[in-house]
């Protein structure tokens, strides 16, 4: 066997090993080990009495995670970075390992975003992200719909209500931050439109229109584009499973075809 064939042959058992199921298990315990850890340092209390202990138990899961990182990068070598998870991964890890991140405190923050590294090691959750991704396209278009009705309620609400309600619709920004608010149903009604109400009594043939329109049929019509891109994606991957499947089933019986021609 050549050494290129020999190596290729352990990049590939390296590269089985490290999708098995009890590393990746493994990698999800380490992060919420670390995701745990990473909140304790936020309490005052538990780093005086612990501080030293917390630290390197922070620096042994950072540890981990750059050696998970090496032998990927071994197994795969130039294809590592072709995947957009590993990538994912190599950037949230790498944030940790920039000189000055123990100095800065914006840096020292970002380390919690270590956690979304349970996004790439889960299936499930990946299957997640890459169902609201391919629905990006779909919702930029709800977005521009949504911004088109923002934008003509806001500057109806600024001529209507802006003279006797500067803080809330004094201007087209403030309007929109309002109307913002109004959408998400947070404290609209005894908050901002009850009190409109008292002035202008006519103001619910403005708002009882724009929350039907912008929270009950906009939003839903987010929410409805990501399912379908979620089962779309969930699809996809049970058709590459059988497919792989299918392919193996054939691989096995063309092997016993030629082996019971071969003994014939």
């Amino acid at each position: 066997m050549s050494d290129a064939t020999a190596t290729t042959s352990f990049r590939n058992r390296l590269a089985d090993w490290l999708e098995t199921p009890t590393v990746r298990v493994s990698i999800i315990g380490v992060i919420v080990f670390n995701a745990i850890i990473l909140g304790m340092e936020t309490s005052p209390a538990i780093m005086d009495s612990y501080g030293p202990l917390i630290v390197t138990l922070d620096h042994a899961c950072l540890t981990i995670f750059v050696i998970e990182i090496a032998l990927k990068l071994i197994a795969h070598s130039f294809r590592f970075f072709r995947s957009g998870w590993n990538l994912f991964d190599f950037a949230i890890v790498g944030i940790a390992l920039v000189p000055g991140a123990q100095g800065l405190s914006v840096l020292r923050a970002m380390r919690i975003l270590r956690v979304l590294r349970v996004i790439s090691v889960a299936p499930r959750l990946r299957r997640v992200v890459e169902g609201f991704v391919t629905a990006l396209p779909g919702m930029g278009s709800v977005f521009l719909l949504m911004s088109i009705i923002f934008y003509i309620g806001a500057v109806m609400a600024t001529k209507l209500f802006g003279a006797s309600f500067p803080d809330w619709f004094g201007s087209i920004g403030a309007s929109l931050y309002t109307l913002f608010q109004i959408m998400t149903l947070e404290s609209w009604s005894m908050g901002i439109v009850r009190p409109v109400l008292e002035v202008y009594a006519y103001a619910w043939v403005f708002f009882v229109p724009f929350i039907m329109v912008t929270t009950f049929a906009v939003v839903n019509l987010l929410v409805g584009l990501i399912v379908n891109s979620m089962q779309d994606a969930h699809a996809e991957e049970s058709n590459a499973a059988t497919d792989a499947y299918r392919d193996e089933v054939l691989e096995r019986l063309k092997a016993i075809e030629d082996k019971l021609k071969s003994g014939a």
